[in-house]
């Protein structure tokens, strides 16, 4: 009876000292679910410029139809199925927490957005909240398009209304104990507007666009989910697939990174998905890149160059080794 006692204070004690101790050092949003700002009646004008703009959008700059369409990831340039783009997919990336699903973009009633409310896709998009008030995980780079102007974000919805409907059942997203609580940390309410960038030169013009593209949560090696200090768009992450095990490559302007001797060079490898004889990845996207006009192409160039350099080896023809900067195992590692 004692004992049973004294088990029932200690079980009581580790409850209240979680109680105290968890919301101290994650917060209190894993135990109450993430912020999120009610839902309007907002509805977009449907017009042929917000089409043209939001496919742009949707197919080159953000690449959202890569990730959430189905891929033969074996081929160089990333073939879809006929009549499936955008029409979602299970995510094929080894080592996440868990099973995620980029949802159907299609306005499909049953499996799709065809229920969805404009600003329901919008809050989705630019805020990792889904209209049932659910977070969404952060592969989608919602923290990126926070600064997605509101007409480049409806111009998204239009386009994405456009699309033909396409049924395709998927399982939701699963994301394991605890990650799937403290997620609920990520999104955050825009609420004010979000006006147009501005962008009176390439450089600045290339900084919006690198940020719409997710190209630093890409190329900036992370742990536990945060960018490592020092390292922005130094490379080194790894992505293991069905397109095999392959590092994000160092971008910095550094003598170990940034390959592109100019413009053309860079140009032609998002075009083509090859640098210099060697085929890119099929994880890095240039197979929507290769759609963005000349001038933004130059732009992203342009910003690039800007980048303080970052000496750090990553060479995914070499066999992986430990690498002390970024602490995984790539390419080069153990020249670093």
């Amino acid at each position: 009876m004692k004992i049973g006692r004294i088990l029932g204070y200690a079980v009581l004690a580790l409850i209240v000292v979680a109680a105290i101790g968890i919301p101290a050092v994650v917060g209190t949003r894993p135990l109450i679910g993430p912020r999120m700002r009610p839902l309007t009646n907002r509805v977009y004008e449907r017009t042929p410029q917000r089409v043209e703009r939001g496919e742009y959008l949707a197919t080159s700059v953000s690449a959202c139809l890569i990730c959430h369409s189905p891929h033969d990831w074996t081929k160089h340039d990333l073939p879809t199925p006929s009549g499936m783009n955008g029409a979602g997919t299970i995510f094929p990336l080894t080592g996440l927490p868990g099973a995620v699903t980029a949802p159907n973009l299609t306005p499909d009633p049953e499996t799709g957005l065809g229920r969805w409310s404009d600003d329901e896709i919008g809050r989705a998009i630019r805020e990792g909240v889904d209209r049932d008030g659910n977070t969404l995980f952060p592969l989608m780079p919602y923290r990126r398009y926070r600064n997605l102007s509101d007409e480049d974000l409806a111009s998204i919805v239009v386009y994405m209304r456009s699309l033909g409907p396409v049924r395709n059942p998927l399982p939701p997203t699963k994301i394991i104990f605890p990650v799937k609580y403290l997620i609920r940390n990520a999104p955050e309410p825009v609420t004010s507007p979000v006006s147009e960038p501005d962008v009176p030169t390439a450089v600045s013009r290339g900084r919006y666009l690198v940020e719409m593209g997710g190209c630093e949560d890409c190329h900036t090696p992370q742990k536990r989910g945060q960018p490592l200090p020092g390292l922005n768009f130094a490379g080194g992450f790894v992505f293991e697939g069905p397109w095999g095990r392959v590092a994000a490559a160092n971008i910095t302007p550094d003598a170990t990174g940034f390959s592109y001797d100019n413009e053309a060079m860079f140009a032609s490898a998002m075009r083509t998905g090859y640098v210099k004889g060697r085929a890119l990845s099929p994880i890095m996207p240039w197979a929507a890149y290769r759609g963005l006009s000349d001038p933004d192409l130059l732009a992203i160039y342009s910003y690039l160059k800007t980048m303080p350099p970052v000496h750090h080896v990553v060479d995914n023809t070499k066999e992986p080794t430990e690498c002390r900067l970024c602490k995984a195992r790539h390419g080069g590692g153990a020249e670093n």
